[in-house]
């Protein structure tokens, strides 16, 4: 039988046996939180940042499976337009609602210059975000305001809130429902971490809800 996701990912980087429980769990939640259809907000700063936005990439499309159109809408599609419908049908992949809060400039802009720059992802979420949701907090140290700002408005409107942290955990590990704090504390040796943990993640949701 083939290793799990999480079980290769241990064989890859024995250090994250630690917090093993708290990925296992942040996987339990985001693959019931998709199945019942839920959004998945990401957010984070600078590499962090970047991050978010990958994340959302793995779940938007198939990441290393293909996640082929049901056949009724592919029909669907076919039907409106047989031969962009068509070709709709054979390219387009099942995604799952994932949001990167950065994805925003205008608003965000706006936010920062109207309001206060620590608010931005917090003042999209509160449009966007929805009970049942789920928000992903990724910060090195814990404490990057505006993430520990998005994650109280979350939690205000009944979202579940996760958290990617290094060691320390900080602010956001602390309010966070579950907090997978990689064993690091320099910023790149926590990012290096972090880039693993979430390909796992994705993998594993992927594979529980596009079986082959």
């Amino acid at each position: 039988m083939m290793p799990s996701p999480l079980e290769r990912l241990l064989e890859n980087h024995p250090c994250l046996s630690a917090c093993l429980p708290q990925i296992q769990e942040t996987a339990r939640l985001l693959e019931e939180g998709f199945r019942r259809g839920a959004t998945l907000f990401t957010c984070g700063n600078g590499g962090s940042c970047a991050d978010a936005d990958h994340i959302a990439g793995e779940f938007l499309k198939g990441f290393c499976r293909r996640r082929p159109l049901e056949k009724a809408l592919a029909d669907t599609l076919e039907r409106l337009d047989s031969e962009d419908g068509a070709f709709l049908g054979k390219k387009l992949q099942q995604g799952l609602r994932c949001i990167p809060l950065s994805g925003f400039p205008g608003a965000l802009s706006a936010v920062r210059n109207d309001l206060d720059g620590q608010m931005d992802y917090a003042q999209v979420l509160l449009a966007l975000g929805r009970p049942g949701d789920l928000l992903l907090g990724i910060s090195t140290s814990g404490n990057s305001r505006n993430v520990h700002l998005a994650a109280t408005v979350a939690r205000s409107l009944g979202m579940t809130v996760l958290g990617l942290t290094g060691e320390g955990g900080g602010r956001l590990a602390r309010e966070a429902d579950v907090a997978i704090r990689v064993p690091a504390r320099e910023t790149y040796q926590v990012q290096e971490l972090h880039l693993p943990v979430y390909h796992a993640l994705c993998l594993s949701v992927e594979e529980a809800l596009f079986p082959l």
